[in-house]
């Protein structure tokens, strides 16, 4: 398996399609298993930089509009499907090729994840302590309980400090938000990181936000507003700022603005939760020689110079 990730804005999509099409010139078929989390939702194309069908150069992919705006993700959910659907394409005798910016849901194909169970009280609990007193409060309890968790999910990520919560309620253990530096894949892989300069991302994640606007993204949500957005849909990045820009509370300048902004922010989220897999092979997202060098990594040749 081959694993292609980084931050958001480094062309992981284009590398993808790239590696496929030279790989089938090589004799061998690849197909491409999506790994972003908010392309797994149907109609929300514009704000997730989802290809086209057309865009897709023939090229299968999988795991692309598989759920309504209004259903919730499960990491553990999509690991299963995910894992399914590589072994299908594994069993056909094409490469898989997986693909996406969502560090989590990554790492819980490449790595030896395992997922703890619910428990529906003390879920309630945690939500309804949420509800009453913000993420905020959810956050430092959970600093002094697993502050390698705290960290890396954050203040804002109310879905998340409860899950982290509740798994160390149930387990007694740490929730384990951090990968460790090394550990046990599930199938042979090998993992390309893209990189970009922090001043060149920067500007491409500017323009990107922008784009995104100028491409239509208000209409798209306004279009999906009405069957209803689910908690993690509607934080989607961008969607949350066309939805306050929808209720006027925002005009278009200041949405383009504070999306751009928390772009950065997740940028550098996944720069750091990337940087922790051992053994990636990282090329710049702008190297001509980019698909060369991905494929001497996987081929196990010597770096091109």
């Amino acid at each position: 398996m081959i694993a292609v990730v980084g931050a958001t804005g480094t062309g992981k999509s284009a590398l993808s399609l790239d590696l496929a099409e030279r790989l089938a010139a090589e004799g061998t078929p690849a197909e491409i298993v999506n790994a972003d989390a908010m392309q797994l939702y149907r109609g929300m194309d514009i704000g997730t930089a989802k290809l086209r069908p057309e865009e897709r150069r023939g090229i299968p992919h999988h795991l692309l509009d598989v759920l309504a705006p209004s259903e919730e993700a499960s990491v553990a959910a999509y690991q299963t499907a995910a894992r399914d659907t590589i072994d299908a394409i594994a069993g056909r005798g094409a490469i898989p090729i997986l693909v996406g910016g969502s560090g989590l849901y990554v790492s819980s194909v490449v790595y030896d994840f395992r997922f703890p169970g619910t428990d529906a009280g003390i879920r309630a609990r945690l939500e309804a302590e949420l509800a009453e007193r913000g993420p905020g409060a959810l956050h430092a309890r959970l600093s002094g309980l697993d502050p390698a968790a705290a960290s890396g999910i954050g203040p804002h990520n109310g879905r998340r400090l409860v899950r982290a919560l509740e798994v160390i309620e149930i387990t007694g253990e740490p929730f384990g938000a951090g990968l460790p530096e090394e550990g046990a894949t599930w199938r042979p892989t090998v993992t390309i990181g893209l990189r970009s300069e922090r001043s060149v991302l920067v500007e491409r994640l500017e323009r990107r936000a922008a784009g995104m606007w100028r491409d239509g993204l208000l209409d798209e949500v306004a279009a999906l507003r009405p069957a209803g957005l689910g908690v993690t849909a509607s934080r989607a990045m961008g969607y949350a700022l066309a939805l306050a820009q929808l209720d006027g509370l925002l005009d278009v300048a200041a949405a383009i603005e504070q999306t751009a902004a928390l772009t950065r922010r997740y940028a550098r989220r996944q720069v750091g939760w990337f940087r922790r897999y051992a053994g990636t092979a990282w090329i710049d997202a702008d190297d001509a020689h980019r698909v060369d060098r991905a494929l001497a990594a996987m081929h196990g040749r010597a770096p091109i110079a």
